[in-house]
């Protein structure tokens, strides 16, 4: 008898393997230039820093995410935003509505660069 077929939107786990998934530092956020809806951060991944854009401007003031740690997709390829390079992806978690976006976040301190598995 032959397993049945996977759903079109699942995934194997070596396709989820693939992602790299760490903890981050903010170092800097600032609004985007060009982008209503968009901030720039600077993030610390322990052995570099790297500039990451995301939608979260109506969500968080700079200043708030400055210090914080966040779970990040390091390896996503770099992409432009606007005339921003984005070298990354922040991970969180949102309302069906969008009301509340909720940034992912390590329950404790650790390191910049810390793996996430």
């Amino acid at each position: 008898m032959s397993e049945p077929a996977a759903p079109n939107d699942t995934i194997t786990f070596d396709d989820f393997a693939k992602v790299d998934l760490r903890v981050a530092r903010v170092l800097e956020a600032r609004p985007h230039p060009n982008a209503d809806k968009l901030l720039v951060l600077r993030i610390d991944l322990g052995s570099e820093q790297r500039q990451i854009v995301a939608g979260i401007r109506g969500y968080y003031e700079p200043e708030q995410l400055v210090g914080k740690l966040i779970v990040v997709v390091k390896n996503l390829a770099p992409r432009t935003m606007r005339g921003e390079t984005s070298q990354g992806m922040l991970l969180a978690a949102s309302t069906e509505d969008r009301s509340q976006v909720i940034l992912l976040s390590p329950m404790a301190d650790v390191p910049p660069g810390s793996k996430v598995s």
